[in-house]
């Protein structure tokens, strides 16, 4: 992304920020059936089902988008040839990249693939071309710059910001290669921060480079947010960005207090990966209406992603949970109470001197096994625990134990947790949370599973 262009296209991007509520709905709606219109033109997945449904190209332009047929994950992923509105994006072709992520390359075919991270089962793969990648890179930096005026922004860049990102960083999840490709657009400086790095490298790694903002998961984030309480770092920071998991109001007004500056909470997903972003006083989650449409049925949540031509989501259904509220005065945005999906703890380990460190979840979840159907994790001791495994192909058990025990090896091989042991047990199910619709990746509580064997 070029700097100059950035900053350009992103003036366009905020002055949405200034249109009327009824501007803003012309505006969603307008990008609404030019994605409808496209999606008949060019997906013969799209065009069947809508026809199906007994919509006809006419009424394209004028159907609410609620009469449109849903779609979910698993459709998706069984008509993906079909539903892509490119001839060479192929599922099998994309899944070989995406075990092949060590390899270096960052793009597919010049398209951006993004690894889903699989809590709701087999993981799917979102892709973008360069013009969708670009869009989103800038609902990305409006978000985490939220409330900053142009010309503030342009004084904070001016100032080449030193950004550490802190989560996932390995693989082909969304945010950590949109918040690289982001910092890079901005011209800003930067440091991967990884959650699988030992925390006694931590302390070494945030002194050395001095950053000033913080992007990552607020787990993580809370972690040095407790370096800097008991005095072990001193960070001077100019603003804190949350993504990947839930921010409760008690969490979010410890990193305030305690790092002295704003925290800004960002929301999107491997299906678009700007949704909504909320700082703490509008009461809720903004959702950027002139990027996606959210809808609310029954509890169930809904995603039309208005920039995304390559691969369209209409009516995509999302496990997260959330409430429409009516837009605060002077915005012209939704907004939305969100019920959050995902809310593990982390797997602290302790060793027999006394030492700590932990598992993050989301550094885990991305194991793509053939014959894997889901898992789980479960803490038994201080250093030990179990991986609940759902396996339905019988003769698949012993394969997938031995990729399972390698990779899981690896894992606590770089996290330098040696002394930790683990399990793999076979289970005959796993099933979501009744609430959130979402699985639990870590269980803290005594669930009981039907183990069948245990490895």
């Amino acid at each position: 992304m070029n700097y100059a262009k950035v900053l350009f296209d992103l003036y366009g991007l905020k002055r949405n920020e200034k249109k009327s509520v009824e501007q803003m709905r012309q505006l969603q709606n307008k990008k609404l059936r030019e994605m409808l219109h496209f999606a008949w033109e060019h997906s013969s997945f799209y065009r069947n089902a809508f026809e199906r449904a007994g919509i006809t190209e006419e009424q394209l332009s004028t159907l609410p988008l609620s009469a449109f047929p849903v779609i979910d994950k698993n459709i998706l992923m069984e008509h993906f040839e079909e539903l892509v509105t490119v001839p060479d994006l192929k599922q099998e072709e994309l899944r070989q990249f995406d075990r092949e992520a060590d390899s270096g390359e960052r793009t597919f075919r010049n398209y951006h693939v993004v690894h889903s991270s699989g809590s709701t089962g087999e993981p799917g793969y979102f892709v973008y071309d360069e013009m969708a990648w670009n869009q989103m890179l800038l609902g990305i930096i409006r978000g985490a710059l939220w409330n900053m005026s142009m010309p503030q922004i342009v004084k904070l860049l001016a100032g080449k910001p030193r950004i550490v990102y802190i989560a996932a960083t390995t693989g082909r999840y969304g945010g950590a290669m949109a918040v690289g490709d982001g910092i890079c657009g901005v011209g800003a400086e930067q440091m991967y921060l990884d959650i699988n790095t030992p925390l006694s490298r931590w302390v070494d790694d945030i002194r050395t480079f001095r950053p000033n903002m913080i992007i990552g998961y607020p787990s993580a984030i809370k972690i040095l947010g407790e370096m800097v309480e008991r005095g072990e770092l001193a960070m001077d920071l100019i603003r804190v960005i949350s993504c990947g998991e839930p921010l409760g109001s008690g969490l979010r007004r410890f990193l305030e207090t305690v790092f002295h500056t704003e925290v800004v909470n960002f929301y999107g997903a491997s299906e678009s990966l700007a949704i909504g972003v909320e700082t703490g006083w509008e009461g809720g989650m903004v959702l950027f209406d002139d990027m996606n449409v959210i809808e609310v049925e029954d509890g169930s949540m809904y995603l039309t992603s208005l920039y995304n031509f390559v691969q369209p989501l209409i009516r995509y259904r999302i496990s997260d949970h959330l409430v429409l509220k009516e837009p605060l005065a002077g915005s012209p945005f939704s907004r939305a109470e969100i019920v959050l999906g995902r809310d593990e703890d982390m797997l602290w380990f302790e060793d027999g001197t006394g030492n700590r460190d932990f598992l993050h979840p989301l550094a885990v979840e991305g194991f793509c096994i053939k014959g894997l159907r889901d898992y789980q994790f479960r803490k038994v001791d201080r250093a030990v625990f179990e991986i609940l495994a759902e396996v339905p192909d019988e003769t698949r058990r012993e394969a997938v134990q031995m990729e399972l025990q390698k990779q899981m090896e690896k894992v606590l091989t770089e996290k330098k947790l040696f002394y930790v042991q683990f399990y793999i047990c076979f289970v005959k199910e796993i099933l979501p949370d009744s609430v959130t619709g979402k699985k639990p990746l870590i269980l803290t509580d005594d669930t009981d599973h039907e183990k069948e064997t245990a490895v």
